[in-house]
């Protein structure tokens, strides 16, 4: 049977398919519109399978409410294309009107279509042809503020940062513009788990006697160390980027009344 151009322009339209695989297709199925759609179907979930070990370190970061979400591709090419940005609007809209935290639990909330977000983000990603999938959802339920980072005028925000807090909203603001820069990991030194602080004394210590430090400072040493790790990955030990004196976060928080609770970071592209 000859197959013409409106028949495949027919196919491409429902699938989405490019124009080699459907005009294949519906060869392979001597013209059959429905068993051309199967033989994509079928070659699509078997090239999905085929990218499964490929990494999807590109992507977005969107939001919408109290709501953030990183959908992650392979390339910042697809993380541009206009169909991946509005399915990731899509979703974060549908996952913060269901109020669900963890991308378990999000990938499960149902689109307007009728599929999940997971089923949404594999049917795209047999159209594409990338590995696509949904890397993180977060959705707080207390005063949120979120701020998404552009690395790049010509691509999406590919940093999102959302921060629960109770007070002024600017104060919040600078603190989240804070935290996509710096990359801190918790709130306060509490947060950080006692095996993870007891590893940086030992390796502090191990160093230091490696140096030849005299064994009396080496107290005074390892103190001085492991402080030094609480303001890396600490937020309110932090020095503060958003002012111009000298001051860690703690202290600015303190100043102007503001108290951050949680908070988190995405990063897509890094």
């Amino acid at each position: 049977m000859a197959i013409t151009a409106a028949d495949v322009k027919k196919l491409r339209d429902a699938t989405g398919a490019g124009m080699m695989d459907a005009k294949k297709a519906l060869t392979e199925a001597d013209g059959d519109f429905d068993k051309a759609i199967e033989v994509l179907r079928v070659s699509g979930q078997a090239k999905a399978a085929k990218r499964s070990d490929r990494e999807a370190s590109n992507g977005l970061v969107a939001a919408a409410g109290t709501t953030l979400i990183q959908l992650a591709s392979e390339t910042d090419f697809v993380a541009k294309n206009d169909e991946f940005v509005a399915l990731a609007n899509e979703i974060v809209a549908a996952v913060d009107a269901a109020k669900v935290n963890g991308k378990e639990a999000a990938g499960q909330v149902k689109l307007a279509s009728g599929q999940t977000v997971d089923e949404a983000v594999q049917a795209l990603a047999i159209t594409i042809g990338e590995k696509l999938e949904l890397a993180d959802a977060v959705h707080f339920e207390g005063d949120s503020h979120v701020y998404l980072h552009r690395r790049a005028a010509d691509l999406p925000p590919q940093v999102g940062v959302i921060v629960e807090y109770t007070g002024d909203e600017a104060v919040a603001h600078g603190v989240a513009l804070h935290i996509a820069a710096m990359s801190p990991v918790y709130v306060t030194r509490d947060e950080v788990p006692a095996e993870t602080v007891e590893n940086e004394r030992r390796i502090a210590e191990a160093t230091a006697r490696e140096e030849g430090k005299p064994e009396g400072a080496l107290p005074k040493i390892v103190e001085g160390r492991v402080n030094g790790f609480f303001k890396d990955v600490v937020l309110l030990d932090q020095e503060a980027t958003v002012t111009d004196d000298k001051k860690t976060i703690g202290k600015y928080l303190d100043e102007n009344g503001v108290s951050v609770s949680r908070f988190r970071r995405l990063s897509a592209g890094a």
